[in-house]
């Protein structure tokens, strides 16, 4: 066992937190035992320590309060999944997965209210799904679909890796870490949160796609220093830390420097191409900008929630033990 320093992390945004977040949290603790998502009480217990609510409420701190609990109660459902695939059996059957995700796809495709296959997670998604289609526009409906598809063969790639015992090589999990965190997904629902309605070309905008890129990057890349210890322990290939000490020989502490090291870099490369927007016109303009700030906002609030409010990556202080 070695003890490794975890670095504070640093950002020139506001750390914000939304005004209905204990009364968000109440309702994701209900909305999950309504939906049997908690077999037992042991999750249960471990439900509560992980406080999801309040990461959605330090991420989208403007987002009304019926807005804030439906992204709280679809980033639950995004953790659990998480878990289920990085945790259990089937995260190790990709054939199995690929037809659980499959079926998740049509219960957005065909808009299923009632679903009769998938279990508690069928009717959590479908849930969530039909709250969130009278809040959007088909186009975003669209947008939505595929950026969750995109996530879904994520997850594919990710337990063939553990199928086939194979740990991908850095560059490769650079490439795929912002789909596997499922981070663009939230970041389709900054047009719930602040009512927005950016139009695809603004969103594809060559800046824009590396701004968001920037966030997931720091965001995700964040996790992989907070969880390495415990994603060692339990020997999964899908960290950041892990993929640096494997293939180019580091020490765990060097390791971890050289993902702060490039977190750091992303988050430098946003605040510079933050002040290089093209301007569209002025409304249009107001709308990026408060896409911008949620951006910030989830830097800042991932980070927080990772140290200050969750217990899920039980990081006590500024050092942990690997096993």
């Amino acid at each position: 066992m070695q003890q490794i320093h975890l670095p504070r992390m640093q950002y020139p945004f506001p750390s914000l937190v939304n005004r209905f977040a204990s009364l968000a949290e109440q309702q994701n603790l209900l909305w999950a035992q309504t939906f049997g998502l908690l077999k037992t009480e042991a999750a249960l217990a471990r439900f509560k320590r992980s406080k999801f609510a309040w990461l959605v409420a330090r991420t989208f701190p403007n987002a009304g309060y019926e807005e804030l609990c439906i992204l709280a109660n679809f980033n639950t459902w995004l953790f659990l999944h998480d878990d289920q695939c990085d945790e259990a059996q089937l995260g190790q059957q990709a054939s199995s997965l690929q037809a659980v995700t499959g079926y998740f796809s049509e219960i957005l495709t065909r808009e299923i209210a009632q679903p009769e296959e998938g279990g508690a997670f069928a009717l959590a998604l479908a849930d969530v799904w039909q709250r969130l289609l009278p809040l959007s526009r088909p186009a975003w409906r669209l947008r939505f679909i595929r950026t969750m598809q995109e996530y879904f063969r994520a997850c594919h790639w990710e337990a063939d890796n553990r199928a086939q015992q194979k740990a991908p090589p850095v560059a490769d999990y650079v490439i795929m870490r912002p789909y596997t965190g499922a981070l663009y997904v939230d970041l389709e629902l900054i047009a719930v949160s602040e009512k927005t309605d950016l139009p695809d070309d603004v969103l594809q905008h060559s800046m824009v796609q590396r701004l968001a890129l920037a966030c997931n990057n720091v965001v995700c890349w964040t996790n992989d220093i907070i969880s390495c210890a415990k994603e060692a322990e339990q020997g999964d290939v899908h960290n950041l830390v892990l993929a640096l000490v494997r293939e180019r020989g580091l020490s765990f502490q060097a390791a971890i420097d050289e993902a702060h090291r490039m977190h750091d870099e992303e988050v430098r490369l946003f605040a510079a191409l933050e002040n290089l927007l093209p301007s569209f016109d002025e409304v249009t303009d107001q709308e990026l900008r408060r896409y911008v700030a949620v951006l910030r906002t989830w830097m800042t609030g991932n980070y927080n929630w990772s140290v200050h409010d969750t217990g899920r990556y039980n990081v006590a202080g500024e050092t942990v033990t690997v096993k």
